[in-house]
């Protein structure tokens, strides 16, 4: 739980019990007023071994008054001591039980202590039911961590998946949904393992497996094996394929390449309406210089989807080499309105803008290559070699940042 959070809900809850101290005070004793202004000082100024001491010696001078121990609580699940803040909290709702806020706190001390079931009731109504952006986050996370901990992780991700929703930004909680989503992952994994070892589906999910950690030659294998037992399977030509690529950047044997285009090819005579394989031969055949080829591959790529950006830059590739930049200039076009962050796009733009002879859009489109190729440079060799679409991506000619 970030520290951030964590002083968001407990400024909220601070707040109210202030005022409430304040309102509920019986005492005009000058030590229990020292007492209580150093701790609320303290507490406020997260200074809390302080704090924690001034609302000790006030819990010994007035023992039966709930806001004490509410501060008490407070302070202990700051110093992560929930061993204490738990009888603390408890206490104080037992002797005010409409203070606002302490069940969720409790129930945030209970679940750290990995008191699931006791937790769950208030945690859940905390996410499900307030209105406080604060006490909705800092819950759906610990109730995430008790579903965990309960193993109902099917509920965890419903409550993963509405995080992401309510805060697509938050820096925790993309981390600790990862965590979710992939614990989920793995169990389902795990018991397709347990109901069905040697299905298809055991040695597909077991040959992505490989291919995901760039276990490749494994990752051949189960593929193999995937079509031993059912050798039109649609997408597993296309898939051994793209892994065959991969192990050929990472190999001296000059047959890989060529083993993937034959995957490929097999790939569009089982289905003839794979983009994805027809973009590889594409590729494929223009970095062997066989323009022709690479042409046809391409458009039909695009004949079956339209708006597939890879496809229209390569294809554009092929015609700027091929004396056409009329032609390729609507194709760079519409990559980039599909991606403006695609350096290969804006890099092949300068060059049809060139050869139309629109110097300022060529320039235009070298400063904003080169605004996002420093970032691509920055991030080479931390990325994947393939594009969200599984494809294997565009690169930037040689000289282009000459």
């Amino acid at each position: 739980m970030s520290q951030t959070g964590v002083r968001l809900l407990l400024t909220a809850v601070l707040c109210l019990l202030v005022a409430h101290s304040e309102a509920s005070a019986q005492s005009s004793e000058a030590l229990i007023e020292q007492y209580s202004r150093q701790g609320q000082k303290a507490l406020a100024d997260g200074r809390y071994a302080e704090a924690e001491t001034a609302f000790e010696k006030l819990r010994e001078l007035e023992p039966d008054i709930a806001e004490v121990y509410a501060n008490l609580g407070l302070t202990y699940f700051q110093e992560r001591k929930f061993q204490q803040a738990v009888p603390a909290l408890r206490r104080a709702l037992k002797l005010n039980p409409a203070l606002p806020k302490l069940d969720t706190l409790l129930a945030m001390s209970r679940s750290e202590l990995g008191q699931y079931n006791e937790a769950l009731p208030a945690l859940e109504q905390g996410f499900h039911r307030s209105t406080d952006p604060v006490i909705k986050r800092m819950c759906g996370l610990q109730l995430e961590r008790a579903y965990t901990g309960l193993r109902r992780d099917s509920n965890a991700v419903e409550v993963a998946l509405e995080l992401n929703r309510l805060y697509p930004d938050d820096p925790e909680i993309l981390y600790e949904n990862g965590k979710i989503f992939g614990n989920f992952a793995f169990l389902n994994m795990q018991k397709l393992a347990e109901v069905a070892p040697s299905s298809v589906w055991r040695h597909q999910a077991a040959a992505e497996a490989q291919e995901s950690r760039g276990a490749y030659v494994l990752a051949i294998t189960e593929y193999q094996r995937v079509l031993e037992f059912d050798p039109h399977r649609p997408g597993i030509h296309y898939r051994l394929g793209r892994t065959l690529l991969a192990l050929s950047r990472n190999s001296t044997s000059p047959n890989d390449v060529a083993d993937a285009a034959k995957e490929f090819e097999q790939e569009l005579r089982l289905d003839p309406t794979n983009a994805n394989a027809a973009y590889e031969l594409g590729e494929i055949n223009r970095e062997a210089g066989k323009l022709s080829e690479a042409q046809q591959f391409f458009e039909a790529a695009l004949k079956n989807y339209p708006d597939f950006e890879e496809a229209h830059v390569g294809l554009a590739a092929i015609l700027v080499a091929l004396e056409k930049p009329a032609e390729a200039l609507p194709h760079l076009q519409k990559a980039i309105a599909s991606n403006p962050a695609d350096d290969v796009a804006w890099y092949r733009l300068s060059q049809v803008e060139r050869r139309l002879g629109n110097i300022a859009e060529e320039k235009k489109a070298l400063a904003e290559f080169g605004k996002l190729h420093e970032k691509s440079v920055q991030k080479r060799g931390l990325g994947p070699i393939f594009s969200p679409r599984e494809v294997t991506k565009q690169e930037v000619d040689p000289n282009a940042a000459q």
